[in-house]
């Protein structure tokens, strides 16, 4: 690199609980020279169908990050050795307008995607996520989809509307940005208005596991069938909050019982040591109904860490040639 990598503050230095608030203290930075991967924020909820709050995602999750150290000991690498990292800040929104902001996420991710630098998103509610396969899709074609959440978000409209948190996927499959053959949803569960809401996903040929199924399989047999289905595709992890259980993760916008515990995810998280990720984000958290510990923005952060760590280890995937 033309210049030493960027890092985070020194806590031996600057405590924890000073600086302005950044992903892991990291320097806020829009030059990409020297960059390895960028954590930005995507701060829009006016896709969500019950509880808001997504929009302030962002903010909490940062706060929360502030403890996060550089050694990753559940993967063993350190993510500040092995990365330049900067916060990108926030990317422009349109309040109420879902596909004016799509045009907008798309817009910003081009010098980033052009790079070949790995993009992290924190959200946000779910329906951004389009805008950032379609950014990725125009280098590598399309993506396998690894999602850890509740909802498979395969619905063909809500509300009369096609681009909403929960029709994401579907949306993503019909444009051809990623491959529902490669892609595997797990961890679906809770009440639905029918079982054709987890038969859709799995007609369009997306490999779905839901809670019961992916608790029975555990973490290991769970990262050996991710990476047997995802082949030599890049990868794109979508982890929506609400794959934890609302005791570990209250804040959130449509929490479902019966879920995960963080320890469980992370070892999910942590099962897929070499997946080639091309880009990540994590989603609808929403600090209005956290508790006062921020349980639910600090399971996000770490999440975003373990997902860092994932591709310090295993590298960059091929652009489309």
């Amino acid at each position: 690199m033309a210049q030493p990598p960027y890092r985070p503050l020194d806590a031996q230095v600057i405590p924890r609980f000073a600086g302005i608030r950044t992903y892991m203290r990291a320097p806020h930075v829009t030059e990409l020279a020297g960059v390895d991967a960028v954590v930005y924020g995507i701060p829009f909820d006016t896709a969500t169908s019950y509880r808001t709050g997504p929009r302030f995602g962002p903010e909490a999750i940062r706060s929360a990050s502030a403890l996060i150290r550089p050694y990753n000991p559940g993967l063993g690498v350190n993510v500040v050795d092995a990365l330049s990292l900067v916060d990108y800040g926030d990317v422009p929104v349109s309040p109420g307008d879902t596909e004016r902001t799509y045009a907008q996420v798309e817009e910003a991710l081009v010098p980033v995607v052009d790079a070949g630098i790995f993009p992290v998103a924190l959200g946000g509610d779910h329906s951004i996520t389009l805008a950032e396969l379609r950014a990725l899709a125009r280098r590598y074609g399309p993506l396998a989809l690894v999602q850890l959440d509740s909802h498979g978000d395969t619905w063909e409209q809500y509300f009369g509307q096609r681009f909403f948190h929960g029709t994401t996927f579907k949306r993503a499959v019909e444009e051809g940005v990623i491959d529902a053959a490669s892609s595997v949803q797990a961890g679906m569960r809770g009440s639905l208005y029918g079982a054709e809401d987890i038969d859709v996903a799995k007609d369009m040929g997306f490999t779905v596991l839901t809670t019961d199924e992916l608790r029975d399989l555990g973490a290991a047999a769970y990262g050996k069938l991710v990476l047997d289905t995802v082949g030599d595709r890049p990868v794109f992890m979508s982890f929506d909050i609400d794959f934890l259980d609302p005791a570990f993760a209250p804040g959130t916008g449509t929490p479902e019982v019966g879920g995960f515990s963080t320890a469980e995810a992370l070892a999910f998280l942590r099962a897929l040591r070499g997946v080639k990720l091309a880009g990540c984000d994590v989603v609808e958290v929403s600090p209005p109904y956290d508790g006062p510990g921020m349980q639910t923005a600090l399971a996000a952060a770490n999440v975003v860490y373990d997902l860092l760590s994932l591709r310090a280890i295993a590298g960059a995937p091929e652009a489309r040639a």
